[in-house]
């Protein structure tokens, strides 16, 4: 944690402490001058990736799907409680403001998901979209790479799940809309709280609360299946708002609703606690204290079935909460399932898609 935390205006991170990989640490400290070590203002950096592959696979039995794209590395959402922090530190980077502010996209995505799906042996399976980092945060308004992965899975009818927290998803619905007719898509949208001011300061460039309502509406008016998430819940600073945001979803017509409680692996846990006090400095020890409570007395426990949802009384209850409030506003539907059998197998000497039509 770093021992003089700054205010950087738009971004969570109150720190740029080096990744657990590099040989040399570096960190922000007070030299007696007086001068804040990093600006006031940081801008995002974009740096093209030369991918080889393009969908990622995973075996993790508590997540629901075998594989995944990730079109960016880092997020300027800026999510303070995001799980893909600890990433960048493979990168030789900071998890913490360089997460946010230095990012790194890949331009060939959908060329190579083309290739991907053409190999012989290839299977369809539900892939998603938003599984580290989220496929619609901003730099995604001029780049465009979500928009064109989705081209390439429409015309190979392969079925796709999104999970985002951003409004620019609706910018999609002439691909979605389609795809849902067929049961070929649907899309999470992440609500985790309506207090605009936490909002800000949790998750500075995410969409606002208000703006993800209505992506939900908007999504479902369009036959785009819309699960609303509330991920992840944070005992005494956001959970009470739990049962007003299924309300809310339901309301603009989400179909499912599914909740994570926060989870603090590797680099997050410093991250998290920092900016905690700096934000809420009045209850900070109580909410790690909470926190606490549903790991064994740990800041985490990564065991599967338990880093989701925790364990004890206050995880219990939370469970029995989303249980109930899930049954009493109709989002008690179980996890969508999409249809694989309409999967067109690209042909073996297709060209180069027309991406940008």
């Amino acid at each position: 944690m770093s021992a003089n935390p700054v205010i950087t205006r738009g971004r969570a991170s109150k720190s740029n402490a080096s990744g657990r990989f590099e040989a040399l640490t570096r960190d922000s400290v007070d030299d007696g001058w007086g001068e804040d070590p990093l600006p006031d203002r940081l801008e995002t950096t974009l740096t093209a990736e030369k991918a080889r592959t393009i969908i990622s696979r995973n075996d993790s039995p508590d997540i629901g799907f075998d594989r995944s794209i990730n079109p960016y590395r880092g997020c300027e959402h800026g999510c303070i409680y995001c799980f893909a922090r600890p990433t960048h530190a493979y990168l030789g980077l900071s998890p913490g403001l360089d997460f946010e502010t230095k990012l790194f996209f890949k331009p060939d995505a959908a060329a190579l998901l083309e290739k991907e799906l053409g190999k012989r042996g290839y299977q369809p399976a539900r892939l998603q979209l938003g599984a580290n980092t989220d496929p619609y945060q901003p730099i995604e308004r001029k780049l465009q790479i979500t928009r064109q992965i989705l081209k390439v899975l429409a015309r190979y009818k392969h079925p796709v799940a999104i999970t985002t927290k951003n409004a620019l998803v609706v910018r999609d619905i002439d691909i979605l809309g389609p795809m849902a007719a067929e049961n070929l898509a649907c899309v999470a949208v992440s609500v985790t709280t309506l207090d605009r001011k936490l909002a800000r300061a949790m998750e500075p460039r995410a969409s606002t609360p208000e703006r993800r309502i209505e992506a939900i509406r908007l999504l479902s008016q369009a036959g785009v299946p819309a699960l609303v998430g509330f991920a992840p819940a944070i005992p005494g600073l956001n959970d009470h708002e739990m049962e007003t945001v299924l309300e809310r979803a339901a309301e603009a017509g989400a179909v499912s609703a599914y909740f994570t409680v926060l989870r603090l692996p590797l680099e997050i846990k410093d991250l998290f606690k920092e900016w905690l006090e700096a934000e809420f400095p009045d209850r900070a020890a109580r909410v790690i204290s909470l926190m606490r409570q549903m790991r064994g007395g740990k800041d985490y426990d990564a065991e599967w079935g338990k880093r989701m949802r925790g364990e004890g009384p206050i995880a219990e209850m939370l469970a029995q909460r989303m249980h109930l409030a899930r049954r009493r506003y109709g989002l008690a539907r179980d996890r969508l399932s999409l249809d694989v059998t309409k999967f067109r197998k690209p042909p073996e000497d297709s060209r180069q898609l027309e991406l940008f039509g």
